[in-house]
């Protein structure tokens, strides 16, 4: 740019406008090479930050009836064509490579040169023509990098295990450096309002850590009477005292104008334990099982959470979601409040109850932004006795940098956020609307919620776009603290909001210490604004249940001890690139038996993509279970005729005397993901 002195005169040189090669350079620290078409999530990513930098995404919708170009007879047909080739040929090299992927490349290097400011303005439409296409392609090349898809033929599965593989281990589907930029799945795209350029993948800059994990945990079954989970609903504490609210001794002195300082939310009492089991039992009995327990914000202390996890094992609880704070009671510990995953090592829904079993995976959601409790807040909630009402009082947690857990379970993508974080238009609520996960839980400490609320609010906003269904939590004790002037007390302790139904405010009625909410998934659709023909290869969620749980007079009559976990057979990480390669086995199991054990060839020690990528060879608990998933495949994988896919989902269910722990396990994810394919062929 020009810099100008006072007397109107040029002191400097005119900097050097970005052109499309620089604009990459500057962004991967390399040269735009021929390399990137090795891997179409890198060339997503260079199409996608150059049409978006430059605008030039409006010449698919701008003039009207110029797109697609006209030397086309079906462009959206060859578009998904060319991602097929280009998915196989980056597979397997002897295959041929897309011709109008090389045409259009070939039109892209020439231009590299062009300034963006010339392709802002649409000067050359050769350009924006190759641009496009690249993406559309590129984007459809994406498809089952993250999510696994129904695949027409089955070709491409290794090319599609390493993307997930790549995507658990870097946080990122492209080879570019994740702290420099990252390329995620897209879950769903709007299903109204804003236009959308892409339904596979999205892009993001630096700054926040994104993590991506599979869980394979389901109900049992091949159709679709198995895709549905039962939530018990927690909304824990039942009762808080302004005592809880805890000033910190060590506040310094603050200014006289607008001061400040610090609390802590300190409950004295711990989790009910007697309380939860009787609520369990009583949950089960009405609905069958229970699949998930989620609680509010701050609900549980750190040192409950095994003992908690124990229980709910007991009772055949897959899933636990809560709130998990750490309060500076005891010497060196400073406050704490972040949001805790817990996932059963059983990985099935509706399991049997049973005793004390392995260790259970964890997922550890950060809080990013404090709450502030200001001087309406303090009266709302009855709270002067303890917080002067003219002092804002923030909460005594630490800002840490930013960070998002994305967990898929079957058909599902959830993304969890803590209280303010849902109402935060930053980074982290844009990657969020860009990857468009099924479900959102947002847990609260928080009056009631009701749908005139800040909650409801930016639910809304969410389930219009990108089209996610959110449930929001919050204590029934808040909720009764909650009485402002001239209103009175809620009983509204959680809000579900999905883009097809609508709200649904859920209350905690008299006598009740907990909510069942069922939920179903069906199909929905993806969208592009580019020209591609609509799809029904996307999930949404939707509530069709809803019952008050009054506790059981009796528990489970299981002993209150618990034993301490076992180690963990793999970690977290671990599991979900196991399952992104059990994923891809059942892809082959499904349509062409014969290739399952080459697909698992490119899974073990090894394999010779894994350095091209910069990925180090896998652990040694995760090589073993990498060699288990294989001999059960081969033994899975007949000579002769193929059977039904639900003939290998029996075969895996058979009892095996004798088997190892780690074989279990990697039968039991085999299992999941192979009668979710079944699920999704019938459903076909």
């Amino acid at each position: 740019m020009s810099i100008v002195g006072i007397d109107g005169q040029l002191t400097g040189q005119r900097a050097a406008e970005p052109t499309l090669a620089s604009t990459w350079e500057a962004i991967d620290g390399g040269r735009l090479t021929d390399e990137l078409l090795e891997w179409p999530p890198d060339v997503f990513a260079l199409t996608n930050v150059v049409l978006d930098r430059s605008e030039a995404f409006r010449f698919a919708v701008s003039p009207v009836g110029s797109w697609p170009p006209a030397r086309f007879a079906d462009w959206a047909g060859a578009v998904q064509e060319a991602a097929r080739q280009w998915g196989a040929w980056v597979e397997d090299r002897r295959a041929t490579f897309p011709r109008l992927v090389s045409e259009e490349w070939s039109a892209l290097r020439e231009g590299e040169k062009l300034g963006l400011e010339e392709l802002a303005r649409g000067e050359d439409a050769r350009m924006c023509e190759a641009l496009l296409t690249l993406h559309a392609i590129a984007d459809e090349a994406c498809a089952g990098l993250g999510v696994a898809l129904d695949a027409s033929d089955g070709e491409a599965c290794r090319y599609r295990a390493r993307g997930r593989e790549l995507l658990a281990r870097t946080g990122s589907l492209s080879r570019v450096n994740p702290h420099l930029l990252r390329v995620l799945p897209k879950v769903r795209t709007p299903p109204t309002g804003r236009t959308c350029f892409s339904r596979y993948a999205c892009v993001h800059g630096p700054g926040i850590e994104a993590r991506w994990h599979k869980i394979p945990a389901r109900h049992p079954g091949t159709d679709v009477r198995s895709e549905y989970a039962n939530l018990l609903l927690l909304p824990w504490p039942l009762e808080v005292r302004a005592s809880d609210f805890r000033p910190l001794d060590n506040a310094k002195d603050r200014p006289a104008k607008e001061p400040f300082a610090f609390f802590e939310f300190a409950p004295a009492p711990g989790l009910d334990f007697d309380l939860v089991d009787r609520i369990l039992r009583a949950a089960c009995e009405e609905a069958g099982s229970v699949d998930v327990v989620v609680l509010p914000e701050s609900a549980v202390d750190e040192s409950e959470i095994e003992p908690l996890e124990a229980l709910l094992h007991r009772h055949g609880v897959v899933f636990l979601i809560t709130g998990v704070r750490r309060n500076s009671a005891q010497p060196g510990n400073a406050p704490g409040n972040w949001l805790h995953i817990g996932v059963n090592p059983r990985l099935e829904k509706g399991a049997l109850p049973g005793e004390q079993g392995g260790c259970w995976f964890h997922v550890r959601q950060l809080k990013h932004h404090r709450w502030s409790l200001d001087e309406s807040q303090i009266y709302q909630y009855h709270l002067g006795g303890v917080l002067h009402p003219s002092v804002r009082w923030w909460e005594a947690t630490e800002v840490p940098r930013r960070a998002i857990q994305i967990v898929e379970v079957a058909e599902l993508t959830l993304v969890f956020l803590v209280c303010e974080d849902l109402a935060q238009h930053d980074d982290i609520a844009q990657l969020v609307r860009s990857v468009g996960p099924t479900i959102v839980f947002a847990i609260l400490l928080d009056g009631p919620q009701l749908t005139n609320r800040w909650a409801a609010r930016y639910a809304s906003v969410l389930a219009d776009d990108p089209g996610s269904a959110v449930l929001t939590l919050t204590s029934f004790g808040m909720v009764q603290r909650s009485r402002p002037h001239a209103h009175g007390v809620s009983p509204i302790v959680a809000l579900w909001r999905d883009p097809a139904r609508g709200f649904r405010e859920i209350p905690l009625e008299p006598g009740a210490h907990g909510v069942v909410l069922t939920a179903c998934t069906d199909r929905t659709t993806r969208r592009s604004a580019d020209g591609r023909q609509p799809v029904d290869n996307g999930t949404h969620a939707f509530d069709v249940a809803v019952y008050q749980v009054r506790a059981s007079s009796t528990g489970s009559k299981q002993p209150s001890q618990y034993e301490t976990p076992t180690k963990h057979l793999l970690e977290l990480q671990e599991l979900t690139v196991l399952t992104a390669w059990a994923e891809a086995a059942a892809e082959a199991l499904g349509h062409g038996p014969e290739r399952a054990a080459a697909v698992l060839a490119d899974a073990r020690l090894g394999a010779r993509w894994r350095p091209t990528f910069g990925l180090t060879e896998p652990s040694g608990s995760l090589r073993e279970a990498i060699s288990c998933m294989d001999k059960a495949v081969r033994a899975a994988s007949p000579q002769g005729d193929a059977p039904a896919l639900k003939a290998i989902v029996t075969a895996f269910r058979e009892d095996r005397p004798g088997e190892t722990e780690l074989e279990a396990l990697v039968r039991r994810v085999l299992i999941a993901t192979l009668e979710q394919r079944a699920t999704r062929q019938q459903r076909q």
